[in-house]
């Protein structure tokens, strides 16, 4: 039996936990800082399509969870890993976000490199979206390059 290892990123962004979450679950806002596109307002239930036009690339996600403002839990693909989004607002003028990516195969010969990928990538989403919601910076997102 394999087990899975889980691997968390947290930042503070200092907007209010509402703003966070729109900028996720609205498909006019998440191109400003991630994906170029999604096919619907992220809600419980739905497989969204996220488009990454840049390097013509799609994914579909299942929204396995949605609180309000609090959490956004989705898998990617139909067998993906599960990535859960925790915001805690502080005040009403920041909010931690932490996201945690859960479905590494600890037995994987690649499993550091793989966690450190990932790490790497949320690191940069997560700076994308500081920068977009705190400094309206929306040109960042296409900057990560991946060989």
């Amino acid at each position: 039996m394999n087990s899975s290892m889980n691997n968390l990123t947290k930042f503070k962004i200092l907007k209010p936990a509402a703003e966070v979450f729109e900028a996720f679950v609205d498909p006019s806002k998440i191109g400003n800082f991630w994906f170029s596109s999604s096919s619907a307002r992220w809600e419980q239930g739905k497989t969204i399509t996220l488009m990454y036009q840049e390097y013509n690339a799609k994914v579909n996600i299942e929204i396995l969870e949605i609180n309000t403002n609090k959490k956004i839990v989705f898998r990617w693909g139909s067998e993906g890993n599960v990535v859960t989004i925790n915001l805690k607002e502080l005040d009403h003028s920041s909010t931690i976000i932490e996201v945690n990516e859960d479905g590494f195969n600890e037995n994987d010969d690649n499993l550091i490199y793989n966690m450190i990928d990932n790490k790497e990538g949320w690191v940069f989403v997560l700076s994308c979206l500081k920068g977009y919601l705190e400094f309206s910076i929306n040109e960042l997102r296409t900057g990560l390059v991946k060989d």
